[in-house]
């Protein structure tokens, strides 16, 4: 647990200081985030969450999607990002909550479908994590974990190479979501973007 506070510590710290002027940094991601909610597929009336929401840049297609009868959540453990959200008007579009997506504030079987952005490789207990959104996710619930630049793609941007061990690359992705109430129907892992659909299972 403790390590898993220290983790999180890092992931605030790192994101509180960028927080400001986020979404300026990548002014071209709005169709990519558009095109994930529409693979995502939620319905008029669903219920979803945004799952380390950031500045909640999904959450206007997210809204749209399920219409004004249907229920938007967007949840992030920063509240920089949080505050960034309001001041670009996100909260007409959803309810914010600061909160540890290992440790959600949110009933069992709540959620239609999840969105998570750039989220699964900063949470320190990513099976943990998992486990959490499969928790408040109804069976046969769609989960998407998105980044609007593929693996390869993102490495070569903060100059390292991709990691060989990364879990997010098939068959380890298949295998950690098999084992935390998932099952993987689509992994896009192209230098455009990183998609993996997943299904939570009954």
């Amino acid at each position: 647990m403790a390590g898993m506070e220290r983790g999180n510590e890092q992931v605030r710290e790192f994101f509180a200081a960028r927080a400001a002027g986020w979404e300026g940094r990548f002014p071209g991601d709005g169709p990519a985030f558009a095109a994930v909610v529409a693979e995502l597929e939620p319905r008029q009336g669903d219920t979803v969450l945004d799952a380390g929401c950031g500045t909640a840049r999904a959450l206007p297609q997210l809204r749209t999607a399920v219409g004004p009868e249907g229920v938007v959540v967007g949840v992030d453990l920063t509240s920089e990002m949080l505050r960034e959200a309001v001041a670009l008007g996100r909260r007409a579009h959803g309810v914010l909550v600061e909160a540890d997506c290992g440790r959600l504030p949110l009933a069992a079987g709540t959620f239609d479908a999840v969105l998570a952005s750039g989220l699964v490789h900063h949470l320190p207990d990513p099976a943990a994590g998992l486990r959490e959104l499969a928790r408040v996710t109804k069976p046969g619930g769609r989960l998407a974990l998105f980044h609007p630049l593929g693996r390869a793609a993102l490495a070569a941007r903060h100059g390292r190479p991709l990691a060989p061990d990364d879990m997010r690359a098939q068959p380890r992705l298949g295998r950690l979501l098999a084992s935390t109430g998932w099952e993987l129907l689509l992994l896009d892992d192209s230098d455009a973007r990183y998609l993996a659909l997943a299904v939570r299972k009954p």
